[in-house]
């Protein structure tokens, strides 16, 4: 079943890299499980390791607003 798509707001970015390493992006993505090509692929992977650093602390946390989605009690209704 295909995961649904983002709803994130998305931009282009370019990188460049070595052949050997777009081969690897490109067998990593011949199973489908990091993505269906090689820049797919490539940004499941960054996403991965941005969230490994900030989990450890060594990269800041997302920068977004959070809103209140906490469930009303009785007395609010």
């Amino acid at each position: 079943m295909p995961r649904p798509k983002n709803s994130a707001e998305t931009i282009q970015l370019t990188l460049s890299t070595t052949p050997q390493v777009k081969q690897l992006l490109e067998e990593l993505s011949s199973s489908g499980y990091y993505g269906k090509n090689a820049a797919e692929t490539a940004v499941i992977l960054l996403t991965e390791k941005i969230r490994e650093l900030q989990s450890r602390g060594q990269a800041p946390a997302p920068r977004y607003q959070t809103t209140d989605i906490s469930p009303k009690t009785s007395e609010e209704s």
